[in-house]
């Protein structure tokens, strides 16, 4: 399905190669994940901690359907600049300030490509001695080789295209689209 003219307004006329998933697609997903998280964590402290920027939509959507108190954070890393191929260097440039010790703690990632940004993370959160410990993505293209964490929430397995949308984006651009779409 290609975007409509109504999305083209919004991509400034940049033509992408089709919508992959849906906002109504994505939203029965985000609700279905939200269920599956408060069933799993029904007492403690549940830290849901969000990787910016790529995750920012689908974290604000995520908690408002997690029924259960919890707290909200994030951590800032990179690796991809201007390219549509990971560097495979992750720089972090945010620590949480909120204390991590004893919490349920969910990291959300928007996608898991190569598994490097999630490697590094999953190490330095594990030094925090969290109470547990899962992370949560909206999507994984399952061709990382060695994860230290498979993400036990998976939003959607994802094509090896290069996506953008809904928090997404090649450049900064793009992450405000309400659907996922390959840019290629």
């Amino acid at each position: 399905m290609l975007p409509s003219a109504e999305s083209l307004k919004q991509t400034g006329g940049r033509k992408l190669a089709g919508v992959v998933f849906d906002e109504q697609t994505i939203d029965a997903r985000v609700r279905a994940l939200g269920r599956e998280i408060t069933a799993l964590y029904p007492d403690g402290d549940l830290l849901v901690l969000g990787l910016l920027k790529g995750s920012f939509i689908f974290l604000s959507d995520l908690v408002r359907r997690i029924e259960r108190p919890l707290q909200v954070d994030f951590l800032v890393a990179a690796s991809y600049g201007a390219d549509t191929t990971s560097s495979g260097t992750v720089r972090l440039f945010y620590d949480p300030e909120t204390e991590l010790e004893g919490k349920h703690i969910i990291l959300v990632e928007d996608i898991v490509e190569t598994g490097s940004t999630l490697n590094r993370l999953v190490t330095l959160l594990r030094q925090r001695r969290p109470r547990s410990l899962n992370v949560c993505a909206l999507l994984h293209k399952r061709i990382a080789q060695h994860m230290e964490l498979e993400p036990a929430f998976v939003g959607f397995d994802a094509p090896r295209s290069f996506l953008v949308g809904y928090g997404l984006d090649h450049a900064e651009n793009f992450r405000h689209l309400p659907y996922i779409a390959s840019l290629t």
